[in-house]
């Protein structure tokens, strides 16, 4: 009788998934994403930032990124330039939103003064890179709605439609890799005339304290202006507790100092 009992639940919870609509489906995938991330707590990371042209010349900067994960809202980043000379000091201020538009800030050393960056600049590159300032921002489910499109073994295709109408993008292809904790593994990225702009690689992945998957190598193609920008990470600190005083604009302009 048992193993019936047990044959007939995992058949009606196979029908349910089966009943899942592709909107519904997508949403569960994001869902799961986020669930498999929680409680990694603040993070700190050094990392090489390589930016290659359309005639294939290359140039680096180093930079420090720190991150607080918030639960209540979206979490909060702070990214500062180490060098070269003139990108020294230049720092970024994130407080990503669950609703509503993202909160950030440039400081620039050079004239020794935070700016505020609208929401409608939002899409602008990242200090000459490949990624614009909303890729900036933590992955939080209520950001998009969802589709899901297809599975390829372990990989799962979602395609994520921003929330926001200021946002660069009409749409996202999210591969999430269901095997390694939905971690992800690529994101196409589409313009607001729905051409294919860029693609976002995840690559050299290791695991921290047997649950959190971090890329230590990010590769965005820009399609459209054939420009490429290359990150890698070093190893990743778990252990330094920050705290929201870590993330204002006082600990911006002294970071940046």
């Amino acid at each position: 009788m048992r193993r019936i009992v047990i044959a007939a639940t995992a058949l009606f919870a196979a029908n349910t998934l089966s009943a899942q609509t592709p909107e519904e489906k997508g949403l569960q995938i994001a869902k799961e994403a986020e669930k498999a991330d929680l409680g990694f707590g603040s993070s700190i990371v050094d990392l090489k930032m390589t930016l290659k042209n359309k005639n294939g010349q290359t140039s680096e900067r180093f930079l420090t990124t720190r991150t607080l994960e918030l639960t209540e809202d979206g979490d909060k980043s702070l990214i500062v330039f180490n060098s070269p000379k003139d990108v020294k000091g230049t720092a970024t201020l994130t407080f990503t939103h669950k609703v509503g538009s993202d909160d950030q800030w440039l400081y620039l050393p050079s004239i020794k003064r935070v700016k505020r960056i609208s929401s409608n600049n939002k899409s602008g590159p990242f200090v000459g890179s490949e990624f614009a300032y909303e890729d900036l921002s933590s992955q939080e489910v209520e950001k998009y709605t969802y589709k899901f499109l297809e599975q390829n073994g372990d990989l799962l295709l979602v395609e994520q439609d921003p929330v926001d109408p200021k946002s660069g993008y009409t749409r996202r292809i999210v591969t999430y890799n269901k095997d390694k904790g939905y971690r992800l593994e690529k994101v196409e990225f589409y313009d607001r005339k729905n051409a294919l702009l860029k693609t976002l690689t995840y690559s050299d992945y290791k695991l921290y304290k047997d649950k959190f998957w971090r890329a230590l190598t990010f590769e965005m193609v820009n399609h459209q202006s054939n420009k490429e920008t290359l990150l890698r990470f070093s190893e990743y600190d778990f252990g330094t507790a920050l705290s929201d005083d870590d993330f204002t604009e006082v600990a911006l302009k002294r970071a940046g100092n």
